[in-house]
């Protein structure tokens, strides 16, 4: 088979156009692509990317298996494998009970032994959970005609007395009476992004803070940006999992791989805590994994302080126009859209991610998420749509089968070059906000009317 054949046109057509820019980039910056067959083999104890193949079972059965016995299964297409984040040790184990398990790369991009960390940054230029709540305060105190900082909830550590932080929400637009209330009487609709929720996925907070400078910075001199933030109110949650990115951010050159919050679970490692983005009060399944799996869902529905602060915020600006039943459609008369980062494979999905029957607003949902394609050529996917697995408790399935306002899951970055995994090189944010800046205007530009066919 022709190896572009494997690619969408979609995305060839991205890789064609920006496959000379890349390899500049990569070759500037020393980085070390995943699925290099000449990256050296890491050590035993490292983290890094695997695909693991079986010479029995197809590779959908065998990313469930691997995620039942606690593999941290990653997203990403089928192709090459199951891909796995594992140690070399762990890699060796599965060898030998008969699975074909390639090295793929390395979960760190270089960093200098030179580099010094600015304050409130890590990894070359990543912003620290303490240095997105400096940065949120700084906008507010610069724009206070054009955005409002709110405290949604508390982190888990807070609510325990032991440290931690607030959750905390901006709304973004030219105040007039009535906006940026928690309720939903203001008369504009609102378009909400969220990031970091897993803390491990760098690149998404990242995009949240250019968003907010995006915004904040060009109102006045960018029409595009001028009229939306005149008609709308663009809320944006920078740091859902705060505790978490503490635990990322502790150390500076090697960020720690942890992807869940920081609630006590007598697990150890990043073993530690409960998925957020399986946690949420709508198809909580209790079976998602294990207390130290990186899927454990938690010990109940919205058991976590930031899943309560986060639906709490969204069920109070956000008209609930949907029938409580899975497959009765939301009205019409719907505003608002809503969008969670994630990374990485290059996806846009779109309702349901528990279940790969189409939702009752599929015609409208499947419309804006191809239009999302258009500006970053990633594909548009729903269900299970090329992540291994469904994401029952996820908050973009919550948030358009409590309420029907449409959400969406951005899987931000490749499965495979130097820009891929969980700790790209800062260097690969100029690109990724290139891409998603315009599918960010495309989905607020959709707050208005987001269902126009009702179908």
């Amino acid at each position: 088979m022709n190896w572009f054949s494997l690619f969408p046109q979609s995305r060839l057509r991205r890789l064609i156009a920006t496959g000379t820019a890349v390899l500049l980039v990569l070759l500037g910056a020393g980085l070390t692509t995943p699925g290099n067959a000449a990256a050296a083999t890491p050590s035993s104890a490292d983290l890094a990317y695997y695909d693991v193949t079986s010479p029995s079972a197809p590779a959908g059965s065998l990313a469930a298996d691997l995620t039942r016995r606690g593999y941290d299964v990653l997203e990403g297409p089928l192709s090459n494998g199951v891909p796995i984040l594992a140690t070399e040790a762990a890699a060796q184990r599965l060898r030998r009970q008969g699975l074909t398990v390639r090295y793929a790369g390395p979960l760190y991009q270089p960093v200098a032994a030179s580099f010094q960390a600015a304050a409130d940054t890590y990894y070359g230029g990543y912003h620290t959970a303490a240095g997105h709540e400096t940065h949120n305060q700084q906008v507010v105190t610069a724009h206070p005609d054009l955005a409002v900082l709110r405290t949604i909830g508390q982190s888990w550590r807070k609510t325990q007395g032991s440290g931690g932080h607030d959750i905390q929400a901006l709304c973004i637009t030219k105040i007039a009476t009535g906006d940026c209330a928690a309720n939903t009487s203001g008369s504009k609709p609102k378009f909400t992004l969220m990031a970091q929720m897993h803390a491990r996925e760098l690149a998404t907070g990242e995009l949240a803070y250019k968003w907010i400078d995006y915004l904040v910075g060009n109102y006045g001199n960018v029409a595009a940006v001028t009229n939306l933030m005149n008609t709308t109110e663009l809320w944006v949650i920078p740091i859902a999992n705060p505790d978490g990115v503490d635990i990322v951010s502790s150390n500076s050159t090697r960020p720690v791989s942890q992807r869940k919050n920081a609630h006590t679970n007598g697990c150890s490692g990043t073993g530690l805590g409960v998925d957020l983005n399986r946690n949420s009060s709508y198809h909580w399944d209790v079976n998602q994994g294990t207390k130290c799996s990186e899927t454990y869902p938690g010990t109940a529905a919205a058991s976590e302080p930031e899943t309560k602060g986060i639906q709490g915020l969204l069920s109070q600006i956000y008209r609930d126009t949907k029938p409580a039943a899975d497959f009765s459609p939301a009205t019409t008369a719907t505003t608002g859209t809503f969008l969670t980062l994630h990374s990485y494979a290059e996806l846009n999905i779109y309702p349901y991610g528990w279940t790969n029957s189409l939702a009752p607003n599929n015609t409208d949902l499947k419309a804006i998420a191809t239009a999302m394609s258009r500006s970053n050529g990633y594909d548009a996917v729903h269900g299970d749509g090329g992540l291994n697995y469904f994401a029952p408790g996820a908050t973009d399935d919550w948030i358009y089968g409590t309420l029907g306002v449409p959400g969406y899951t951005i899987e931000v970055g490749p499965s495979a070059s130097g820009c891929s995994g969980f700790f790209p090189a800062y260097s690969c944010m100029s690109s990724f906000w290139s891409l998603n800046l315009p599918a960010f205007m495309t989905l607020a530009n959709a707050a208005a009317r987001p269902y126009p066919t009702g179908s």
